[in-house]
């Protein structure tokens, strides 16, 4: 299995850290598929934005249909959502 050296809160500085800021202030604290792209911040924040955009953008789906997507498809891909 890969492994990724992930910046914690602590080391991070600059744009980083004003990327797990705003993933504080969103959610309450960094998950794992935020903190494993703490290498590439700008990426990071696209992912957001994109993220952003499909969970809470218009959309003929509920936010619940798609966060039941979302699990539904994690879990397909097996991963711990």
């Amino acid at each position: 299995m890969p492994w990724i050296k992930v910046i914690g809160l602590e080391e991070a500085t600059g744009f980083l850290k004003a990327q797990y800021e705003a993933a504080l202030a969103r959610a309450g604290r960094i998950w794992g598929i935020v903190g494993i792209m703490s290498q590439n911040p700008r990426t990071m924040k696209a992912s957001m934005d994109l993220y952003s955009a499909i969970m809470f953008g218009s959309s003929p789906l509920s936010r619940a249909q798609r966060e039941m997507l979302a699990v539904v498809t994690s879990h397909a891909n097996g991963c711990r959502y």
